[in-house]
């Protein structure tokens, strides 16, 4: 509980730099672009419109996963949490490399390296869900109590993904085997987590079994849980099997990252 205490601490009393440095980090991602900073928000964009066209105009596949939702809507709840676990699956996983300076020449809190990605990805996540709430209200949705459940969902990932970065980072910092582990997951994660697919058909089809091993998906609850929130019109917690599954997930993740934490802690500077 204190190493836990300490990352927490450190990230609190770190969180100016953290911020500059967030922003500072898509600055440097927009610099090389012809586009700036609007190729940040085109390029998720151009994905949704591509798996919109390919799923609902080509493979007629939109019918019947939404009932009497727009499938579009449906599936930007699934997309737009997808690209902020995306980044932190492949790069989040892997923040130790990406600031190596912060590690060997500045005296600055390792945890608090991975909440730099972090945040920054957060930022152009937010300009998604801006975007998507606007389909939202485009598309004739009503104002309710469940909107409630977006910004708190947003806290969450947060919270959980930051974890899970300096979790894996800490590893990848040792082990740049691992890192490239966590980039070759990212593709089996996108097309086995119900991103682009209602994963309750999958029990009407005999697999319900996957339905309960994917419970224990984070990836799984997000996306399932933005789209209750905006589309089913149910609360988390109505899908107790679900949400209990995430929750033993991230108690694990909190738990392996103090114990990961501790563990590599001295080695990451000498490796890196």
């Amino acid at each position: 509980m204190g190493t836990f205490l300490s990352i927490v601490r450190d990230n609190w009393e770190w969180r100016k730099q953290i911020g500059h440095l967030a922003v500072f980090e898509l600055k440097k991602r927009a610099r090389g672009a012809v586009l700036g900073w609007i190729w940040l928000l085109i390029k998720p964009l151009i994905y949704i419109l591509v798996f919109w066209f390919a799923l609902e105009v080509g493979l007629r596949a939109g019918s019947g996963q939404t009932g009497n939702y727009p499938y579009f809507l449906w599936l930007i709840s699934g997309l737009v949490p997808w690209f902020f676990m995306s980044d932190m699956i492949n790069t989040g996983s892997d923040a130790l490399h990406r600031y190596p300076y912060l590690v060997n020449k500045v005296k600055f809190p390792l945890s608090c390296v991975s909440s730099i990605y972090t945040l920054s990805a957060l930022f152009i996540s937010l300009f998604m869900f801006v975007i998507l709430i606007v389909a939202y209200f485009l598309y004739g949705m009503p104002v309710d109590l469940y909107l409630i459940q977006v910004p708190i969902l947003i806290v969450v990932m947060f919270a959980f993904w930051d974890m899970f970065s300096v979790m894996t980072s800490m590893v990848s910092g040792v082990s740049k085997d691992f890192a490239q582990l966590m980039k070759a997951l990212s593709q089996p994660f996108f097309w086995l987590s119900g991103v682009i697919f209602n994963m309750s058909l999958l029990a009407d089809h005999g697999f319900g079994w996957v339905v309960n091993l994917m419970y224990f998906n984070p990836v799984t609850f997000f996306c399932g849980a933005f789209r209750d929130a905006l589309c089913y019109k149910q609360w988390a917690w109505e899908n107790p099997w679900a949400l209990g599954g995430f929750l033993v997930m991230l108690v694990g993740t909190a738990i392996l990252m103090v114990v990961v934490y501790k563990r590599f802690h001295d080695e990451v500077a000498d490796v890196l």
